[in-house]
């Protein structure tokens, strides 16, 4: 991820505008505006990724943190994936950080 702003993403130098999902390292359009969005159902390519390609879904929360709703929470863990969220902005950072370490991990990133 190269940086972020006012209502997407660049991503290896293309601007992707609106909410991305990154699943195996393929950033991918995502049609969830908000948090209460970020149902089981929008995250389908994480869940079909499994635990052997995703150790944990690292979340933008948007421009705020806040808790995630408890379907998402609940279905994560029975999938054995773990979950860290944060707002947008820091997840953004943290997503680089974490991928340079070598990390497994899916990102889904509400705009801003």
């Amino acid at each position: 991820m190269d940086s972020f702003g006012p209502g997407g993403f660049r991503v290896s130098g293309v601007w992707m505008p609106g909410s991305l999902l990154i699943v195996s390292d393929v950033a991918s359009p995502w049609p969830v505006r908000s948090l209460s969005e970020a149902t089981p159902d929008a995250l389908y390519p994480v869940f079909a990724a499994g635990a052997r390609e995703v150790e944990f879904l690292l979340l933008g929360t948007g421009a705020a943190n806040a808790l995630p709703p408890r379907e998402l929470r609940q279905m994560l863990q029975k999938a054995g994936l773990g979950l860290e969220y944060m707002d947008t902005p820091g997840a953004s950072r943290m997503y680089n950080v974490l991928t340079s370490e070598g990390r497994r991990l899916a990102c889904g990133l509400i705009a801003i």
